[in-house]
């Protein structure tokens, strides 16, 4: 006899709200006792091998209004071009680089900004080297799953032109949103990359 199957109903979406902060970086939210520093906030540590650089933006809605709001998640590999991941098998990632960080973006202008060091090429599935890039993870309100993007390096022009992964971007004029400009300044190496989720401009997101 075919047993009756009882289909469950799917569970309510929730979009990310407050409670993101609040578990993710409770020492930013004020809520001290959980971790001695929010997870994320610090990825090189001083032995740290390659070029220190610092990656600040925004995250912009359609109006071009930054979201005070947002929470961000990088994962790029070493200098050398490994990853800081049981999964690497190419060789060992530096140990005095996380490879990963986390930061809100600011309550009052909206910016966001990470110290990391500049990653190397790694290779695409067929073996080809990828342009260094950094993978960028956003979620704030109104956004039901985590948005996909990755920043590229303007000064890295013939790395950038035979990257597999920017060659697939059909619509080429769009290829400059994930392209970040490089500044150096008294304080070192800087790469702005504002976010755009709507709008003229709009970011390029990665269906991964």
């Amino acid at each position: 006899m075919v047993q009756k199957l009882d289909m469950l109903k799917e569970t309510a979406s929730q979009t990310a709200g407050p409670y993101v902060h609040i578990g993710l970086t409770p020492n930013w939210c004020g809520i001290d006792g959980v971790y001695p520093e929010d997870l994320g906030r610090v990825m090189v540590g001083p032995q740290a091998k390659g070029e220190r650089i610092t990656v600040a933006g925004r995250v912009l809605d359609g109006s071009g209004t930054p979201l005070k709001d947002a929470l961000i998640e990088i994962w790029q590999a070493d200098a050398t071009g490994l990853h800081n991941s049981p999964l690497e098998r190419r060789g060992a990632a530096g140990p005095h680089f996380t490879g990963w960080g986390r930061q809100p973006t600011d309550g009052t202008t909206g910016e966001y900004r990470f110290e990391t060091i500049k990653p190397g090429r790694v290779p695409y599935k067929d073996g080809r080297l990828q342009a260094p890039h950094i993978t960028f993870w956003i979620v704030a309100r109104g956004i039901n799953i985590g948005l996909h993007t990755r920043m590229y390096f303007a000064d890295e022009e013939a790395a950038n032109a035979e990257c597999p992964v920017l060659a697939r971007i059909e619509h080429r004029a769009r290829v400059p949103t994930l392209i970040a400009p490089r500044n150096e300044g008294k304080d070192g190496v800087a790469y702005t990359f504002d976010i755009r989720l709507q709008g003229e401009k709009e970011t390029v997101f990665f269906d991964v």
